[in-house]
């Protein structure tokens, strides 16, 4: 069985390794800084005691107050997962760093929530819009959008 990696152990590792990394520990999630997003999740892909090694997922959630990016990531020798989360004000242009260098995976489903939700993904090769066409007004799962 898979085993969930908790964030009050992860927490203390990535503060550890760098320091500089916004990040803090909650339930069920580590939640991290916009501007510590790539350098954390590289340090869990690399570190050797988490591996983890497989994006299972990205998507996107509006609180009304501000949006937030969820990333579910994997190890698959080491066979545990962890919950990665980013808080962005809402406004025009929330913008968090693309994970598509790390893995190749996120491409499509940053740009599906980039699509839906209109979060921009900094350093994406391809963002644009994969569902709705281009020319296409607002982004329909925002709870703002009126259609």
């Amino acid at each position: 069985m898979t085993r969930d990696l908790s964030p009050f152990e992860l927490a203390p590792l990535v503060q550890r390794e760098l320091p500089s990394a916004a990040v803090s520990p909650t339930t069920p999630a580590l939640m991290v800084e916009p501007g510590s997003l790539l350098a954390v999740a590289r340090l869990l892909q690399e570190s050797p005691t988490l591996k983890l090694d497989y994006l299972v997922s990205v998507t996107g959630v509006d609180y009304l107050d501000y949006l937030e990016v969820v990333y579910h990531l994997a190890s698959i020798a080491l066979n545990h997962r962890v919950v990665l989360k980013v808080q962005l004000p809402r406004g025009d242009k929330p913008t968090v760093p693309s994970l598509t260098s790390l893995w190749r995976g996120a491409d499509l489903q940053e740009r599906e929530v980039y699509d839906l939700m209109g979060v921009y993904f900094e350093g994406h090769p391809n963002l644009k819009r994969v569902f709705l066409w281009e020319g296409f007004v607002g982004h329909p799962l925002r709870k703002d959008f009126l259609y």
